[in-house]
């Protein structure tokens, strides 16, 4: 615990300072199909795991491009940009740590009242029974590092792991004793989305005109 606490505030400063690192390319050692982005239909939401405490809900959407390329044109850009904007710090936390691929999630908190406080070390990803922890949070939101929502407020950062998450196989997510709904359950449409995206691939140009909302 005391490890991720110092991390999670030394990210703080990683998140400001220019880097010079190179990008990591969660392409290569990935395995499964990855679909040249832009001819996905999915929103966000459809790739989102869940969980709602009464007082703070959370959402994790996994950042990796064998289901990032499944989303539509403006849903995945969306995401790209966000990895791109905090790519040195992303790229810092992982050289710290010898990580060559990191899985990386984006988890947003959500308050249900004024003054809630949320834990962000308090999110782990559960696969096959076995808790993988973050090994780095890097803020998107200016006010993550207060640990503090008020109602209809949403804060997010991204989640650095040791290894790509298992979004071909089967993990859910925790969080202060909870746990979401499990991403096998996401299987069989992410099948289909795949082999509609196979099929448009293989005979026509990206589609600009497929979007969707997060």
């Amino acid at each position: 615990m005391r490890t991720l606490v110092l991390l999670s505030c030394a990210l703080v400063l990683l998140a400001t300072v220019p880097g010079c690192a190179q990008g990591q390319n969660q392409d290569q050692g990935a395995p499964g199909p990855v679909f040249p982005p832009g001819y996905g239909s999915l929103r966000q939401s459809d790739l989102a795991l869940n969980i709602r405490t009464g007082e703070v809900d959370v959402r994790l959407v996994p950042l990796d491009p064998r289901v990032t390329r499944l989303l539509a044109r403006d849903a995945y850009e969306s995401l790209e940009g966000l990895i791109h904007s905090r790519r040195a710090a992303i790229d810092s936390v992982a050289r710290i740590y010898g990580i060559s691929s990191p899985g990386l999630a984006l988890v947003t908190f959500f308050g249900g009242r004024a003054g809630v406080r949320f834990d962000p070390s308090s999110v782990n990803l559960v696969i096959r029974n076995r808790i993988q922890r973050p090994r780095g949070i890097v803020p998107f939101t200016p006010r993550f590092t207060s640990q503090q929502l008020d109602v209809r407020e949403q804060v997010s950062a991204i989640y650095l792991f040791d290894e790509l998450m298992p979004v071909t196989d089967d993990f859910n997510f925790a969080y202060q004793g909870r746990v979401s709904e499990n991403w096998q359950n996401k299987q069989r449409m992410l099948d289909r989305e795949r082999a509609r995206v196979a099929s448009r691939s293989r005979g026509t140009r990206p589609d600009s005109a497929v979007s969707a909302s997060p």
